[in-house]
């Protein structure tokens, strides 16, 4: 089925991104956002980015990629393209992680 291809890829890409910032927000020992509370411990964001890298690879092992390797990695790449995208104008507006960073070199 073609069409497990592209949405495990798709969303494998997208979850992979998203797992990025909390995971390495939690092994640097830093508090972060996640679904389950404002600003989460560095545990639970090692946890989430971790289960999100889990079921990333669970989609690809799933969608059947060994056999269109290219068309998968390209459809990872997308995903994973616009998550971040979308990451970074919503972490950007985010009042707390955008504080001018200027004033501390002066």
């Amino acid at each position: 089925m073609h069409w497990q291809l592209y949405v495990y890829s798709i969303l494998a890409g997208i979850l992979g991104a998203n797992g990025l910032p909390s995971f390495i927000k939690g092994i640097t020992g830093e508090k972060h956002q996640t679904p389950f509370g404002r600003p989460s411990s560095a545990l639970v964001n090692v946890i989430w980015g971790w289960v999100n890298f889990v079921v990333a690879g669970l989609l690809l092992y799933f969608g059947n990629v060994h056999q269109h390797l290219l068309r998968a990695f390209s459809l990872v790449a997308v995903g994973a393209l616009v998550c971040s995208l979308l990451l970074a104008a919503a972490w950007s507006k985010h009042p707390e992680y955008n504080k001018d960073s200027s004033k501390k070199l002066a």
